[in-house]
């Protein structure tokens, strides 16, 4: 987009309104808070629904196999913004592309809610991962858009919409929960979908006037002649894996252990193909490349990191269903509320860390350093949970607040990493390369809950103390590691702090 395009986005939208801040931010705070609504109460639930006998209105999956599930759903969830970062680029521009996720987004959490089978889950799926690709990357790009780069204010915009994501986050799990408790896990889909629905009527009554020009153009618009190849090759595509899966699918070839297979590889492939293509690159400069293998072991850092901090909708939302003590201080608790435990503690103290590296200013610890940091609390976040496990054997219900413990020590470290990842992907990334390089940082959460799908089938209460003790050992002498290499990695960053 030209300066003289992005100037009249920013000049044709009200600079104040909404706490200083342009009106558009009000559009755009709520429709994500209502998207994050609908995602976290979705997924507080799903893994309860899938592997949960048909008894008690499941699907009855295995359940190890559920988790597997869960864990390459997350990992395409975070590959899908690939794409939608793609077409709203090439193709309508980032304000359609959130309102067509966010009819996705809905239709897939129509179909949670309609009791069927294991078909109608997985239709409801696609539609969740393709949606959430749309809407989840370029929301947060027209809130960019808003501001001009001179705007003091763009900083403490992002601030607000990272308070609405959270809000969403922490409210859903509660509300969602205890519907699905009170009623049947359909009736807490539905209230997903009513989330949604509520973030796009916000979106669709408010835009115009808030919004303005902000996220109608479209960057880098594809030729029309680039337009009906690309149309003819998505076709081609979708006939092929359509040809494929009815061939593959009734040959026993095609099935759930394969796919998640599959998913795993491209996790790990794809990231990998990126580094290559950055550093081989003749656009990419022998600073940036020096840059670009300083960002490897931070990345590295991240999947380690998010393998953990993911395993809070998997392998803890288990343990919160099948090993902890859900009668506590006369109320009864239900599994999925413990979902809302991560965004409450990021609301809390994520003001509190940043007044931190503002005191510190200079004296704060270099980037390497902090991801250690990071990797050091993930890890203590998994062996906190021997400890019960340890003085009582794992046929006992523990107590609840051994996993508000756990939440409350990764969430410390995911304040470590998240922003101070974002931070340093901006900075570290090859000007040719700065768009991809976020998507790059962003794949990392894929590859981790990728890697996840194959891990999370060596937990049962029988090897609980060996999973959680390895992964969570795993991580801690990562961390000290990277700590010893962090002045070597800082050398290579070639000037950046």
């Amino acid at each position: 987009m030209s300066n003289l395009n992005r100037q009249k986005i920013v000049d044709s939208v009200p600079q104040t309104g909404f706490f200083g801040h342009p009106k558009g931010l009000f559009t755009l705070f709520f429709t994500e808070f209502w998207e994050r609504f609908s995602y976290y109460g979705m997924r507080a639930i799903l893994v309860f629904y899938m592997y949960y006998e048909v008894s008690k209105g499941g699907l009855g999956l295995d359940e190890t196999l559920a988790l597997s599930i869960m864990s390459i759903y997350g990992s395409l969830v975070y590959m899908s913004g690939i794409i939608g970062g793609w077409l709203a680029d090439r193709i309508f521009g980032t304000s359609k592309a959130v309102f067509y996720g966010g009819i996705l987004i809905m239709l897939g959490h129509i179909a949670l809610a309609i009791p069927g089978s294991v078909s109608m889950f997985f239709v409801s799926m696609i539609l969740i991962v393709i949606g959430t690709g749309l809407l989840k990357p370029n929301v947060s790009t027209v809130v960019g858009e808003m501001y001009s780069e001179r705007d003091t204010r763009r900083d403490a915009g992002f601030t607000i919409f990272y308070m609405g994501i959270n809000a969403g986050a922490f409210l859903a799990p509660l509300i969602v929960g205890s519907v699905s408790e009170a009623y049947n896990f359909h009736y807490g889909f539905a209230i997903a979908a009513i989330g949604m629905f509520l973030g796009l009527v916000v979106f669709v009554f408010t835009k115009k006037k808030n919004l303005g020009l902000a996220g109608t153009a479209v960057p880098n618009p594809l030729s029309p002649s680039e337009k009906k190849k690309t149309f003819t090759w998505v076709a081609v595509a979708v006939v092929a894996i359509g040809i494929l899966s009815a061939i593959l699918i009734p040959a026993g070839l095609l099935t759930f252990e394969s796919f998640i297979n599959l998913v795993t590889i491209l996790g790990i492939l794809i990231p990998t193909a990126y580094f290559i293509i950055m550093y081989r690159s003749p656009k990419t400069t022998e600073v940036e490349r020096s840059r670009v293998l300083a960002y490897i072991p931070l990345f590295l850092a991240a999947v380690m990191f998010w393998a953990i901090q993911e395993q809070g909708s998997t392998i803890l939302a288990n343990y919160a269903d099948k090993r902890t003590q859900l009668e506590f201080a006369g109320m009864t608790i239900s599994p999925a509320w413990f979902q809302s435990l991560n965004p409450l503690f990021i609301i809390i103290f994520a003001p509190i860390f940043a007044g931190f590296w503002v005191k510190l200013g200079d004296r704060q610890p270099s980037i390497p350093k902090k991801f250690s940091f990071s990797l050091m609390f993930a890890g203590l976040s998994f062996l906190v949970i021997l400890i019960p496990a340890y003085f009582t054997g794992t046929d006992a219900l523990v107590s609840p607040l051994w996993l508000v413990l756990s939440y409350l020590i990764v969430v410390f470290g995911e304040l470590l990493i998240s922003p101070v990842g974002l931070s340093a992907t901006t900075k570290l990334a090859p000007a040719a390369f700065s768009a991809q390089t976020m998507s790059l940082w962003f794949l990392a959460s894929a590859a981790a809950q990728a890697i996840n799908a194959q891990i999370v089938k060596f937990y049962s209460p029988e090897t609980e103390m060996a999973y959680f003790g390895t992964i969570g050992g795993a991580s801690i002498v990562l961390g000290i590691i990277l700590l010893v290499m962090s002045p070597k990695i800082q050398g290579f960053m070639k000037g950046i702090k």
